[in-house]
């Protein structure tokens, strides 16, 4: 199957799909590293004028990894809703777009149509759309997921508490804990990424979360994001699991480059669900992703990153988590160069993720060596509050000490609360309340003479 497209005198084809996918989207490294990326402006434009013509039914008939060779294909696939598909099923990619931007496309609308959708019709509309597309579409879906709080709701944006220590130092991390709470962090889930992935390691860790989790009866989910095989072994051994953590791709090959298949995932969430430590939600999966990890383990197939970044969504989607992230700078300015093509990637990963129906957030990110600074950070995370993101991250300073990687802070998290007017989770709003750490208004008191956060300071350390 071919497309064509004339601009000027100018005709350009397009051998298949994936080609037409991978020239009409916005210039990125990481697709230009892969030698997938469109030659020129022009050829880029052509491409988004023939891509705005395909019907959205050729995705169905149309296998960009072949559906005998790859799970997640199949997975897509086999899953896919027609009655849910029927009302946007006659439309092109071009009136998709037009139609998720009206206002027939409300959020009871949107939720009605994700299961009808596919990561690749996503995929394909995403890329032509402006940024403000994104924002406007992504900020009518609402996804809520549910554990001990309730993430996604209107008004609403959660912070994963993240405190990592490079050797760690159970009480390096605790006091980052404690930091992170007094500035109304942590009602997405207090996740630890270990610098050493193993079970005695993990199972500490988490023991120690857990007993302060108790102590404060604080409604809060804990979770080492540990490999999923080393979790497993945990709650074999009894550990206080919450959520199971994995890193997932759009592939199978992919996948397995994770040490992953969709069975062991299953037979993770299977074990988690069993342990029945949720009190208002059965959510127990967390999963993280980003574009170019496909590419950067020689599994994307020929496609483009961020076609193969939606894919790993519908991966997500079957196991009902309870968070979803883009880590989205994380992996270098050989995938994502700059902050402007930082922004693009989170605001499109965003949007995506919520249009299939997944509670997303964003690890607002960037590593060192990339041309990207804290200022290109503030104009994605306002950006993404605007678009209704479910939770960002929270990290000590902004300065990840264990990743060496550079995201968003306590005071961000504050910031951005405070300039949208939007609050945590419900219950652990109320938590703060009742602990004398946030008042009636909203705002954060300080911890002084025994009163207000100074109530979590006893005996904490």
């Amino acid at each position: 199957m071919g497309f064509a497209a004339t601009l000027g005198r100018t005709q350009y084809r397009f051998d298949d799909l994936g080609t037409l996918l991978a020239k009409a989207g916005p210039a990125r490294s990481g697709d230009v590293l892969a030698g997938v990326a469109a030659a020129s402006d022009a050829e880029r434009v052509a491409a988004r004028l023939a891509l705005a013509d395909v019907p959205l039914k050729t995705f169905l008939s149309t296998d960009l990894i072949p559906y005998e060779a790859d799970e997640v294909t199949r997975l897509i696939m086999d899953s896919h809703e027609g009655t849910a598909f029927a009302p946007v099923s006659a439309m092109t990619v071009g009136q998709f777009r037009d139609w998720l931007l009206s206002d027939a496309a409300d959020g009871p609308a949107l939720a009605a149509l994700s299961p009808g959708l596919t990561p690749e019709m996503v995929a394909a509309t995403s890329k032509l759309m402006r940024n403000q597309d994104l924002i406007a579409v992504a900020r009518k879906c609402r996804v809520v997921s549910r554990f001990r709080t309730s993430i996604g709701l209107p008004g609403r944006l959660s912070v994963r508490l993240q405190p990592n220590h490079p050797t760690d130092d159970p009480t390096a991390i605790a006091a980052a804990i404690l930091d992170g709470l007094m500035y109304g962090c942590g009602d997405a889930v207090i996740g630890i990424n270990p610098a050493t992935d193993t079970v005695g390691s993990s199972l500490d860790l988490l023991s120690m979360m857990d007993e302060m989790r108790r102590r404060w009866d604080a409604p809060v989910q804990t979770c080492v994001l540990a490999h999923v095989t080393t979790m497993m072994q945990v709650m074999e051994r009894g550990g206080p699991v919450d959520l199971v953590f994995q890193s997932i791709a759009g592939s199978q090959a992919a996948n397995r480059a994770f040490g992953v298949d969709l069975s062991l995932l299953a037979e993770a969430q299977e074990a988690a669900l069993a342990l029945k430590r949720g009190t208002i939600g059965d959510n127990v999966m967390y999963f993280e992703t980003g574009q170019g990890s496909a590419l950067s383990a020689d599994a994307h197939h020929g496609l483009d990153q961020q076609t193969m970044e939606v894919r790993a969504y519908a991966v997500a989607r079957h196991f009902r988590p309870l968070l979803v992230n883009s880590v989205v700078g994380f992996i270098g300015p050989e995938y994502l160069y700059d902050g402007k093509q930082i922004t693009r990637a989170g605001l499109e990963d965003h949007c995506c993720g919520k249009l299939l129906g997944l509670p997303m957030g964003v690890d607002v990110c960037y590593t060192n060596h990339a041309e990207a600074d804290q200022d290109d950070m503030d104009n994605l995370l306002t950006l993404l509050g605007v678009a209704g993101c479910s939770y960002i991250m929270g990290v000590p300073g902004a300065d990840d000490i264990m990743l060496s990687y550079q995201s968003t802070s306590f005071h961000d998290a504050l910031y951005v609360r405070s300039a949208l007017g939007l609050r945590p989770a419900p219950e652990f709003e109320a938590w703060l309340a009742r602990m004398g750490v946030m008042d009636g208004n909203g705002r954060m008191r300080p911890a002084l003479d025994g009163t207000g956060a100074g109530r979590l300071l006893a005996g904490t350390l």
